[in-house]
Protein backbone atom coordinates (compact mmCIF):
# COMPACT_ATOMS: atom_id res chain seq x y z
CA UNK A 1 0.00 0.00 0.00
CA UNK A 2 1.35 3.66 -0.98
CA UNK A 3 0.86 6.08 1.63
CA UNK A 4 -0.91 9.45 0.80
CA UNK A 5 0.74 12.46 1.34
CA UNK A 6 -0.70 12.98 4.90
CA UNK A 7 1.46 16.14 5.95
CA UNK A 8 -1.36 17.72 3.97
CA UNK A 9 -3.73 16.54 6.40
CA UNK A 10 -1.86 18.65 9.26
CA UNK A 11 -4.38 21.62 9.42
CA UNK A 12 -6.99 18.98 9.91
CA UNK A 13 -6.03 18.27 13.28
CA UNK A 14 -7.20 19.89 16.87
CA UNK A 15 -7.18 18.33 19.98
CA UNK A 16 -10.89 18.54 20.62
CA UNK A 17 -11.80 16.69 17.23
CA UNK A 18 -8.99 14.43 17.55
CA UNK A 19 -10.49 13.10 21.31
CA UNK A 20 -14.14 13.06 19.86
CA UNK A 21 -13.39 10.51 16.46
CA UNK A 22 -11.85 8.57 18.70
CA UNK A 23 -14.44 7.97 21.18
CA UNK A 24 -16.77 8.01 18.06
CA UNK A 25 -14.85 5.35 16.01
CA UNK A 26 -13.46 3.20 18.91
CA UNK A 27 -14.63 0.19 18.70
CA UNK A 28 -15.00 0.06 15.22
CA UNK A 29 -11.48 0.96 14.55
CA UNK A 30 -10.15 -1.65 16.77
CA UNK A 31 -7.85 -1.52 19.70
CA UNK A 32 -4.54 -0.96 17.49
CA UNK A 33 -5.52 1.81 15.51
CA UNK A 34 -6.83 3.87 18.77
CA UNK A 35 -3.89 2.58 20.38
CA UNK A 36 -1.31 4.03 17.90
CA UNK A 37 -3.34 7.10 17.70
CA UNK A 38 -3.28 8.09 21.45
CA UNK A 39 0.48 7.34 21.14
CA UNK A 40 1.06 9.86 19.07
CA UNK A 41 -1.40 12.01 20.49
CA UNK A 42 0.53 11.90 24.04
CA UNK A 43 3.73 11.86 22.05
CA UNK A 44 2.58 15.21 20.45
CA UNK A 45 2.00 16.75 24.24
CA UNK A 46 5.91 16.11 25.21
CA UNK A 47 8.16 18.99 25.34
CA UNK A 48 10.94 16.22 24.13
CA UNK A 49 9.52 15.96 20.56
CA UNK A 50 11.09 17.69 17.69
CA UNK A 51 9.29 19.98 15.61
CA UNK A 52 9.56 17.73 13.01
CA UNK A 53 8.29 15.06 14.48
CA UNK A 54 5.08 16.83 15.94
CA UNK A 55 4.83 17.90 12.50
CA UNK A 56 4.50 14.44 10.82
CA UNK A 57 2.44 13.48 14.11
CA UNK A 58 0.05 16.54 13.75
CA UNK A 59 -0.34 15.40 10.15
CA UNK A 60 -1.31 11.70 10.82
CA UNK A 61 -4.04 12.61 13.55
CA UNK A 62 -4.88 15.07 10.98
CA UNK A 63 -5.67 12.45 8.31
CA UNK A 64 -7.06 9.98 11.11
CA UNK A 65 -9.39 13.03 11.59
CA UNK A 66 -10.50 14.03 8.00
CA UNK A 67 -13.54 12.53 6.31
CA UNK A 68 -11.96 12.60 2.87
CA UNK A 69 -8.93 10.35 2.67
CA UNK A 70 -7.85 7.74 0.10
CA UNK A 71 -9.88 5.34 1.22
CA UNK A 72 -13.44 6.84 2.85
CA UNK A 73 -13.69 5.72 6.53
CA UNK A 74 -17.86 4.90 5.89
CA UNK A 75 -15.93 1.75 3.99
CA UNK A 76 -16.06 -1.16 6.42
CA UNK A 77 -12.46 -2.40 7.40
CA UNK A 78 -10.80 -0.95 4.90
CA UNK A 79 -11.92 2.72 5.32
CA UNK A 80 -9.58 2.82 8.23
CA UNK A 81 -6.88 0.31 7.23
CA UNK A 82 -5.39 3.36 5.30
CA UNK A 83 -5.38 5.36 8.21
CA UNK A 84 -3.54 2.79 10.60
CA UNK A 85 -1.01 2.48 8.16
CA UNK A 86 -0.45 6.15 8.26
CA UNK A 87 -0.58 5.83 12.03
CA UNK A 88 2.40 2.89 12.35
CA UNK A 89 4.41 4.71 9.52
CA UNK A 90 4.63 7.55 11.16
CA UNK A 91 4.94 5.68 14.92
CA UNK A 92 7.70 3.83 13.68
CA UNK A 93 9.62 7.37 12.79
CA UNK A 94 9.04 8.83 16.33
CA UNK A 95 9.15 5.63 18.04
CA UNK A 96 12.44 7.37 20.21
CA UNK A 97 10.57 9.88 21.08
CA UNK A 98 7.47 7.46 22.90
CA UNK A 99 8.79 7.29 26.14
CA UNK A 100 7.53 3.96 28.16
CA UNK A 101 5.16 6.13 30.31
CA UNK A 102 2.79 7.09 27.09
CA UNK A 103 2.35 3.74 26.68
CA UNK A 104 1.35 2.88 29.82
CA UNK A 105 -0.99 6.48 29.67
CA UNK A 106 -2.53 4.90 26.00
CA UNK A 107 -2.80 1.51 27.19
CA UNK A 108 -4.89 2.54 30.56
CA UNK A 109 -7.15 4.84 28.09
CA UNK A 110 -8.08 1.83 26.19
CA UNK A 111 -9.07 0.01 28.98
CA UNK A 112 -12.04 2.16 29.02
CA UNK A 113 -13.05 1.21 25.65
CA UNK A 114 -11.62 -2.33 25.21
CA UNK A 115 -11.59 -5.71 26.84
CA UNK A 116 -8.30 -7.10 27.79
CA UNK A 117 -8.86 -9.97 25.05
CA UNK A 118 -8.98 -6.81 22.99
CA UNK A 119 -6.34 -5.09 23.91
CA UNK A 120 -3.99 -7.81 23.18
CA UNK A 121 -4.16 -6.96 19.67
CA UNK A 122 -1.89 -4.11 20.29
CA UNK A 123 1.04 -6.70 20.45
CA UNK A 124 0.67 -7.27 17.20
CA UNK A 125 2.19 -4.04 16.46
CA UNK A 126 5.31 -5.05 18.05
CA UNK A 127 5.82 -8.02 16.29
CA UNK A 128 7.43 -9.28 13.40
CA UNK A 129 8.86 -7.35 10.46
CA UNK A 130 6.07 -4.84 9.86
CA UNK A 131 5.86 -4.39 13.39
CA UNK A 132 7.42 -1.78 15.79
CA UNK A 133 10.59 -2.24 17.55
CA UNK A 134 10.59 -1.83 21.47
CA UNK A 135 12.89 0.58 23.11
CA UNK A 136 15.11 -1.65 24.24
CA UNK A 137 15.37 -3.96 21.12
Amino acid sequence: MELPDFMNYSNKFSKRDFVEKIARIAKSAGAKLVYAALILYYTLQSPKVSATNKAMIIGALGYLISPIDVVPDAIPIAGLADDLGVLVFVLKKVWTDVDPDIQVKARQRLAKWFDEDEIEEINELFMGESGIKKKDE
